[in-house]
């Protein structure tokens, strides 16, 4: 069975980088909860290499802000919908104060087939 990933990049305020990780930690837990494989989220380390693409210009990053890599793996895409469907109704999640945290409209998202790992 092939593996599914949803796949997230987003800008954080870098005020609001601790706020941020305490969400991330709760939406991991649910995540994981109802079946995801792994959840990972990473903050700008190394990025924006001379001479390649932006990382923070494709995040949308403005002054004072950090980018956000993350990532959820799934058993299948069928396993995701059926995942994402629980998470979405979770009231763990309904209830996270994710308001001026960051701004949900600049966040890039998508879901990807496995090319290459197992």
């Amino acid at each position: 069975m092939e593996k599914y990933i949803d796949g997230y990049l987003l800008s954080v305020p870098k005020a609001n980088l601790d706020t941020y990780k305490k969400m991330a930690q709760q939406a991991q837990a649910v995540w994981l909860e109802h079946g995801a494989l792994d959840y990972r989220e990473g903050v700008a380390d190394d990025i924006d290499g001379e001479g390649f693409g932006s990382f923070t210009a494709a995040a949308g990053a403005r002054d004072g802000e950090t980018v956000v890599f993350a990532w959820i793996l799934y058993a299948s895409k069928a396993e995701r919908d059926r995942i994402n469907a629980k998470v979405m109704s979770d009231p763990r999640l309904k209830d996270m104060a994710c308001e001026g945290v960051f701004d949900f409209k600049r966040m890039c998202w998508g879901g990807f087939s496995t090319l290459v790992g197992n």
